[in-house]
């Protein structure tokens, strides 16, 4: 078929868009911008990208088109897409027609935190043993380049978001999946643009462990009680990975230092030693939960703890982007509070001894709410520095509704802190660029690309390049 993405850019359409040409469709897309890593796989990919929405444009022979959450209905493209009748599908729909109605058998990942590493770490795991998995994963991947694979083994490893599929498909994008192994990591209230209340969040986690059947399984991380409380419903075994004796995977000793992370794993009368290329406790929780879910899908206990020692990593999970004048710069995708604590701890282990300047931007709808307020100078506060960038979408949340950052900034001050918040159109990069010394590390944390922050602070860095460190 011929498939137009509407819009294309954004990390679960563009994977998509690659794990359907892979499949034989032919595929093209719009997006009103494009940004790495996504534009690069799309590419590396050879897929058509026209910037811009225009309704004269859509080519006259699209079989169908895949409509995503970063469009309403009132997008021209879409507009012409339905006055046509062109039939479309929301990316969710089109995984499940496309993909998982082949005979495909889906392991969905989902949860509030750590759903692309977990995601990433389980589809490592099956293609190192030699599963040959189709993954969907929501990063792009360090070993491959790219977010997707097209296997020939019966499993397909997906990244099930929480978040809406479509202005015409209101609801978690899991839903569609309907998956015989579903991993359940932590839960708390996000999305405050589309759920309420933290029992919506909840509300959503259970429909998505309930429709898993009773033949199948349900992994759950039992370090966080609302993924606890989101299994009420579910009808499927139920596996437990978390710190109680009475877990299913029983892990202990969790460790995290600059070579990486470790941790005993017990699980049926016998012991392993889990060792990882990453940094920070959460990161062992997720590497806990892709083994069993590794072992639960069949692979040998040895052979998915071989491949969790190799992990090659994600890109925008702490992944170091270049080093200049004995300055480290990393980019992170972490935006929730909880995301940003556990990134900011990490960090302190991979680098400890190193000034830590952590670079924020509130970038989605959620972050840049007063909901968090509260949270984030707690969040903040591992930091040396912290550098907070204007709210993105400002202008889309009323004066009450949204983050004050000179309140976070004053608060920080007050935990002796040097905090900013910056005024809207400030060059980040100058305003970091005098503070740096040698030796280092900023931290730059942001659900988008941050305007090329990185790799611009890079080029104004004086001294000779440094290749980036391997993560």
């Amino acid at each position: 078929m011929r498939i137009y993405f509407l819009p294309i850019g954004g990390t679960a359409m563009a994977s998509l868009a690659g794990l359907l040409q892979a499949v034989g469709h032919e595929v093209t897309g719009v997006d009103s911008a494009l940004y790495p890593p996504m534009s690069t796989v799309l590419e590396n990919a050879g897929i058509p990208v026209r910037l811009g929405f225009d309704p004269a444009a859509i080519p006259g022979d699209i079989d169908r088109v895949i409509i995503g959450n970063a469009v309403g209905i009132d997008n021209p493209e879409v507009q012409e897409v339905m006055r046509r009748r062109i039939p479309f599908l929301s990316q969710a729909e089109a995984v499940a027609h496309e993909l998982l109605a082949r005979g495909r058998r889906a392991v969905v990942v989902a949860g509030t935190h750590g759903k692309t590493t977990t995601s990433a770490l389980l589809s490592w795991i099956l293609e190192d043993a030699g599963a040959d998995p189709t993954y969907l994963v929501g990063g792009v991947l360090s070993w491959s380049g790219r977010s997707f694979r097209l296997g020939n083994g019966p499993l397909m490893v997906i990244e099930g978001d929480e978040y809406n599929a479509a202005f015409f498909d209101r609801g978690p994008k899991f839903l569609h999946y309907r998956p015989e192994i579903f991993l359940l990591g932590p839960v708390e209230y996000d999305h405050a643009d589309i759920y309420p209340s933290l029992d919506a969040v909840l509300t959503s986690f259970r429909a998505g462990t309930a429709q898993v059947p009773p033949r199948g399984f349900v992994i759950v991380n039992a370090w966080s009680p609302r993924a606890l409380d989101a299994i009420r419903d579910a009808t499927a075994h139920i596996i437990t990975v978390g710190s109680a004796p009475e877990h299913t995977f029983h892990v202990s000793g969790i460790a995290s230092g600059p070579a990486g992370g470790s941790a005993c794993v017990a699980w049926q009368g016998q012991r392993y030693t889990l060792q990882l290329p990453l940094w920070g406790a959460h990161n062992v929780q997720d590497a806990a939960m892709a083994f069993a879910g590794a072992v639960t899908a069949g692979v040998a206990p040895g052979a998915a703890l071989g491949a969790l020692a190799r992990f090659p990593g994600v890109k925008r999970r702490m992944e170091v982007v270049g080093s200049r004048h004995g300055v480290t710069v990393v980019d992170d995708f972490a935006h929730h509070p909880t995301a940003l604590a556990a990134t900011i701890a990490a960090a302190r282990e991979r680098w400890p001894g190193s000034r830590l300047i952590v670079v924020y931007e509130p970038r989605s709808l959620t972050a840049g709410r007063h909901i968090f307020q509260e949270a984030y100078p707690g969040a903040l506060a591992g930091a040396d520095v912290v550098v907070l960038a204007p709210v993105y979408h400002a202008d889309r949340l009323d004066e009450d509704d949204r983050l004050d950052r000179g309140a976070i900034a004053t608060a920080l001050a007050g935990r002796g802190i040097e905090a900013y918040a910056p005024a809207e159109g400030t060059d980040l990069v100058d305003l970091v660029l005098p503070m740096l010394d040698e030796g280092d590390v900023v931290l730059a944390c942001s659900s988008g690309d941050l305007g090329g922050f990185h790799h611009r602070l890079l080029a104004h860095l004086a001294g000779p390049a440094a290749p980036a460190e391997v993560p």
